[in-house]
C-alpha cells in the first residue's frame, strides 16, 4: 500500500524524517517537564500547556523560514556544516551518554520566567530538528509538514518514551545520526556543485 502512496526517493525522505524526529524530538519535551518540576503541583500543568503551546509555534515558524532560507545557494552549505556539528554534538551526548540535562538553570520565582525558560531552550533545541526535517524534506513540502506534525506529536505525548528507547536500544541513535549525517552531506555536497563545480 506504501509502494502505491510513495515514490521509492519519497519512501527514503520519511525514513529520514522518522529517525530525525525520533532522535531530536525528545529532549524538548525533558526540558518542559524538567522546569514544570521546580514549580508546586497546580502551576506544573499550566507551564507544561503553556510551554508546548508555545514550542509548537515556535517550531511551525522556524520550520516555515527554515524551509525557505534552504532555498537560497550558500545557505545549504551553512546548514550542512551546522548539522555536521549537530552530529558530533548528539554523538558525544547520547552514544557516549555523557548527556546532562541536569545543568539547565531554573528560575522559579515566576511562571512567566518558567516559561521564558523553556522558549529559549526550545528554540536552541527545535533549530537542530527543523533543520534536519527541512534539509532531509527539501522540496517535498507535504513530507516536511508531516515531519512537523511528527516532532510535534513526539514532543508532547512521547518523549519520556523516545527517550528510554534511545537509552536502551543505542541502534535508534545510530540511525538517527546516519539519517542526519546524510542529510548534512547532500545539503553540502548541493551548495559545493552549485558554488565550485
Amino acid at each position: 500500500m506504501f509502494a502505491e502512496l510513495f515514490t521509492p526517493e519519497q519512501l527514503t525522505i520519511l525514513t529520514q524524517i522518522i529517525l530525525i524526529d525520533l532522535v531530536l524530538a525528545g529532549d524538548n519535551a525533558i526540558i518542559i517537564g524538567m522546569v514544570a518540576s521546580k514549580f508546586p503541583l497546580d502551576q506544573r500543568r499550566k507551564i507544561i500547556i503553556f510551554g508546548i503551546g508555545g514550542a509548537v509555534v515556535l517550531r511551525i515558524i522556524l520550520t516555515l523560514l527554515t524551509a525557505y532560507l534552504l532555498q537560497i545557494t550558500g545557505l545549504r552549505l551553512f546548514g550542512g556544516l551546522l548539522l555536521l556539528y549537530i552530529v558530533y554534538k548528539l554523538y558525544v551526548d547520547v552514544i557516549k551518554g555523557s548527556e546532562n540535562h541536569n545543568d539547565i538553570k531554573v528560575d522559579n520565582s515566576s511562571f512567566f520566567k518558567a516559561i521564558w525558560t523553556i522558549l529559549l531552550a526550545d528554540f536552541t533545541m527545535s533549530l537542530d530538528n527543523v533543520l534536519g526535517v527541512a534539509g532531509a524534506a527539501g522540496d517535498h513540502y507535504g513530507l516536511l509538514v508531516f515531519g512537523l506534525v511528527l516532532s510535534i506529536a513526539l514532543m508532547a505525548f512521547a518523549a519520556t518514551l523516545i527517550s528510554d528507547w534511545i537509552k536502551k536500544y543505542k541502534w535508534i541513535a545510530w540511525a538517527g545520526l546516519i539519517a542526519i549525517l546524510i542529510v548534512a552531506i547532500e545539503l553540502i555536497y548541493t551548495d559545493i556543485k552549485i558554488l565550485f563545480l
